[in-house]
């Protein structure tokens, strides 16, 4: 896969999910784009003491090729189909965005770029953090997801037997960016073989 990667991190619980996505981009030298909500600079702080200055995330690789764009900066390259980002990930995605996408609102670059892949039927995958889900939120994702949106909830997998939370948000990271489309080696992948025997008591 060529071109540029956009993403996105708005304000529900789990923004390290998008730092370790930026990361995992810039180890593997593809170059992205990347905007956070207002929110989401919020939870950021809140949750994992960092700041939105996405270069201090990068301090451990070697001179990524990454930009970053205002809210508000609609005339971004990602806010027209002829410019658009090869594959965009929202992660996480908050249920306001999640309503907000499915109602073809866009009034921040989030919205507009996210609205550009769906039409140019480029890949766009959201990672919602929210549980439980409503009826409502069901609705709009199923909404997204008849347009072509990539579901992928942030829900780690445990056959790999995790040792770590990092190992976690691996998991969710790597199956997301599958799902954007980028052939990345998983880091954490079913290798089948028997089941462990079951205690007989």
């Amino acid at each position: 896969m060529t071109g540029r990667v956009l993403v996105a991190l708005t304000g529900a619980s789990g923004t390290i999910y998008g730092v370790r996505v930026v990361q995992r981009l810039a180890e593997h030298k593809i170059p992205c784009d990347v905007v956070l909500s207002n929110a989401g600079r919020k939870v950021l702080a809140i949750e994992h003491g960092l700041t939105s200055d996405v270069e201090s995330w990068l301090d451990d690789y070697d001179a990524p090729d990454c930009r970053v764009w205002a809210l508000d900066e609609i005339t971004a390259p990602a806010a027209s189909g002829s410019t658009a980002p090869q594959a965009m990930v929202i992660i996480p995605c908050s249920m306001g965005t999640v309503g907000r996408l499915a109602a073809g609102l866009s009034s921040n670059l989030i919205e507009r770029a996210a609205d550009v892949m769906i039409k140019e039927r480029r890949p766009l995958v959201i990672v919602p953090r929210e549980t439980p889900f409503s009826s409502l939120h069901l609705a709009n994702l199923l909404s997204l997801s008849e347009w072509g949106v990539r579901v992928v909830p942030a829900m780690p997998g445990f056959y790999a037997q995790p040792q770590t939370v990092e190992d976690m948000i691996a998991f969710v990271v790597d199956r997301a960016l599958s799902a954007a489309g980028l052939e990345l080696p998983l880091r954490q992948r079913w290798r089948g073989g028997d089941l462990p025997e079951s205690d007989p008591s």
